[in-house]
């Protein structure tokens, strides 16, 4: 069975390693990123059929990086897991393309379900 390939991004290692920890037995992680330009450089060559992105990321924010996503590999899920419950945030993340929006204060059953 094809498990779902998985590219990772958010600033901060500890998340990127909280991620990894709760999500390898059951996907393909391919990668991650830590910052909104190395997040599309590594979505272009890896080709993810998901992506799990935070809002806020230096060089090219996650809501921005996520619109070149959309161009660059349409068929691929975009994941917003962030601090960000703003409703503003909220919607901008789906106007560029997000399939889903969980909050980090969110149980680790609402990733899954979001995947």
């Amino acid at each position: 069975m094809h498990k779902p390939r998985i590219l990772l991004a958010d600033d901060h290692a500890l998340i990127i390693e909280g991620f990894r920890r709760i999500l390898e037995d059951h996907y393909d992680l391919v990668g991650a990123a830590t910052d909104g330009r190395a997040l599309v450089e590594s979505a272009k060559s890896l080709q993810p059929d998901i992506v799990i992105l935070d809002v806020s990321m230096p060089l090219l924010n996650g809501i921005d990086a996520a619109a070149h996503l959309k161009k660059l590999c349409p068929k691929a899920k975009l994941i917003f897991v962030t601090m960000h419950a703003d409703t503003e945030y909220v919607r901008s993340a789906f106007e560029a393309g997000a399939s889903a929006y969980v909050l980090k204060r969110s149980a680790v059953d609402e990733l899954d379900q979001a995947i």
